[in-house]
């Protein structure tokens, strides 16, 4: 055990060594604004579209198991859906206000 540990903290700290070898005069973040944010926007729009499937998917099993419930169930469904989606906005706003 002793071991593993300190060959993690050995390759932690060679792989620490680039971040000291930075010159000051890099490039801005604002110059690779246009190439991250497009790429956030699909990962989160993805991420989005997968939990949403799962949840729906979840609801409509939920809802055939136990159809009392289903008042319930679908009021889960339509927070939860609101809070998935709430997640693709605040990227989209955040990549149109920086």
């Amino acid at each position: 055990m002793k071991s593993k540990v300190f060959f993690l903290a050995a390759a932690l700290m060679f792989l620490a060594v680039p971040m000291f070898a930075q010159t000051t005069g890099g490039s801005s973040p604002a110059q690779w604004k246009g190439v991250a944010a497009p790429f956030a926007m699909a990962i989160a729009s993805g991420l989005c579209a997968l939990g949403q499937g799962k949840a729906v998917a979840g609801a409509a099993e939920g809802m055939a198991r136990n159809p009392g419930a289903a008042a319930a169930i679908r009021f889960a469904l339509i927070l939860g859906l609101v809070l998935i989606e709430s997640l693709g906005l605040y990227v989209m706003v955040i990549i149109f206000s920086t």
